[in-house]
């Protein structure tokens, strides 16, 4: 496909670029309290379950807004005012989530690596032991602050054993990295509809364990945000409780019918391999280096550091990408200077070999 400044490859990690099939989707007007929507939001929170292997355990409650909504809804809504949160934290999300619990009065404490190293699974077993009042811990699966991998299934079974709740931010990896609900346990896990789903943003959501929304009635201060009564409306008349981003449901709803049609997460994942794989390789050429070490590298997003080059300028550098069709995030690192380029969306190989040409033209230009 040919990129234009107009229609260009979004390569960041989210808004990403989307199939034609999921805007289509929402060409059609709908009634939120009609029984076509009220059975597509039961198709939604039905396929956001299967995605995770959570059918038997959990349940799809989706809110209105952000992946920072849904995180903010989950940690006031499940931690209890008289909890305690373990936040496990190497990068910008992770200390995003200190700042929710800190804002909405929940006692925390945090767990810190640097932003190129994995959460170690035995600090955490210790700190846990140290300190019985912590009833939940958080942890980013993927840090989309540089694309680092957290050892999710390790941790989880840590918490699990020492009887705490582990509440996941998966907003970059649900839908192509495996989590299995069936198998690891997780009292939550939260993402968004704009990511590795490749739908359109406005729709967060939270798989969440019976048990755990249902003794949770009570704990939100926040009225739009209690996950509790959110999931109490879907299940008393399938509605959702406030004006819903009918369109954005919809597009999402076909997204994850595209993702069942392409093979489910295992194949989505083989793709965005494919993508960081050419792209790795083709920057490694150009002389860019990886931030991270691959042992730690997921295939979503990449942070590369800067060419070095005295005639290298980041921002001449994204503004000769975009006038030739391809976005890219700047770096998010706080200790070193660094850019992204995400491998999710509607993408693959070809639009990676094409970028790579972009990149070596724009350089070109700025040497001259």
């Amino acid at each position: 496909m040919t990129r234009t400044p107009d229609e260009p490859a979004l390569l960041t990690p989210g808004p990403l670029t989307t199939r034609i099939e999921t805007r289509r989707a929402m060409l059609r007007d709908w009634g939120s309290r009609d029984r076509a929507f009220i059975a597509l939001t039961a198709e939604l929170r039905r396929r956001l379950l299967a995605v995770a292997h959570g059918e038997a355990s959990h349940v799809a409650v989706p809110l209105q807004g952000s992946g920072t909504f849904i995180v903010e809804a989950a940690i006031a809504t499940l931690v209890p005012q008289a909890g305690k949160l373990l936040v496990l934290a190497n990068g910008a999300y992770g200390e995003r989530m200190i700042a929710i619990a800190n804002r909405l009065g929940r006692a925390v404490e945090a767990l810190r690596w640097p932003e190129d190293q994995p959460v170690e699974p035995e600090q955490v077993e210790r700190a846990l032991a140290a300190d019985p009042a912590i009833t939940h811990v958080a942890l980013v699966h993927c840090e989309t602050t540089s694309g680092l991998l957290n050892p999710f299934e390790a941790v989880a079974a840590i918490v699990a054993a020492q009887g705490r709740a582990l509440i996941l931010d998966a907003m970059s990896s649900f839908g192509a990295l495996p989590i299995d609900l069936a198998t690891t346990p997780a009292a939550a896990v939260l993402a968004s509809s704009n990511k590795c789903l490749e739908g359109v943003p406005g729709i967060g959501f939270a798989l969440v364990e019976r048990q755990a929304i249902a003794a949770a009635k009570g704990n939100s201060p926040s009225v739009s945000l209690d996950l509790h009564d959110q999931w109490r409306g879907f299940e008393g008349n399938g509605q959702w409780r406030f004006t819903p981003p009918v369109q954005v449901a919809a597009a999402l709803v076909e997204a994850l019918r595209l993702l069942e049609a392409e093979g489910g997460p295992a194949a989505r994942l083989r793709r965005y391999q494919d993508n960081f794989d050419t792209l790795a390789a083709g920057m490694r050429n150009l002389g860019f280096r990886l931030f991270l070490d691959p042992a730690v590298q997921a295939p979503i997003i990449a942070t590369f550091h800067p060419l070095d080059d005295p005639r290298f300028a980041f921002d001449r550098f994204y503004e000769a990408l975009a006038a030739r069709g391809f976005l890219i995030y700047p770096g998010k690192l706080t200790r070193a200077d660094s850019f992204r380029i995400g491998c999710i969306g509607a993408l693959d190989r070809d639009d990676f070999q094409a970028l790579l040409v972009v990149i070596e033209d724009a350089l070109s230009e700025m040497r001259r």
